[in-house]
């Protein structure tokens, strides 16, 4: 069981490391949520906690990992607030089911058109559109971004 000395020093840091955050963060909402993250990771791991060590030290050095994840994190995200990014990336699911089959797991457009209950013509369509709005979405054009995949350059050829 966790000292009540031990949970004392710990609310005893809180201001500080929200100071810490803040300055961090920019943000007061952020830094909240990076103490409490802070707060919930050194309470998970009490029990490790040696007596005599710098406490302090420890729940600053917790929040500054913990600020340099999330911020690593956040530099590959993309804002997109109304949907519109991720509405362009998007495939049709039977696009991306299909292309998945037959690309990936190296099915036969037979086997996939077992898969999907479909015809097999219907299969090659949902993998040729899917292919091509790949290769839009890539701006792939050239022979030389594309491989040796004859499929491929075939569904850019009807472009």
């Amino acid at each position: 069981m966790v000292e009540d000395s031990l949970r004392d020093e710990i609310v005893a840091a809180i201001p500080k490391l929200r100071a810490f955050a803040i300055f961090l963060t920019g943000h007061s909402d952020r830094a909240d949520d990076l103490v409490q993250d802070t707060i919930v990771r050194a309470w998970g791991s009490i029990d490790r906690f040696e007596r005599g060590t710098n406490l302090n030290a420890s729940l600053f050095t917790i929040l500054r990992n913990l600020f340099h994840s999330e911020y690593r994190k956040r530099k590959r995200e993309v804002e997109d607030a109304d949907g519109s990014y991720t509405a362009c990336l998007r495939t049709h699911p039977d696009q991306r089911e299909a292309l998945l089959l037959v690309g990936a797991h190296g099915m036969s457009y037979e086997e996939a058109a077992e898969v999907c209950e479909v015809a097999v013509g219907t299969v090659k369509s949902r993998v040729n559109r899917a292919r091509f709005k790949l290769a839009s979405l890539f701006d792939l054009s050239g022979e030389a971004d594309l491989g040796p995949d004859d499929l491929t350059k075939a569904a850019l050829a009807m472009r």
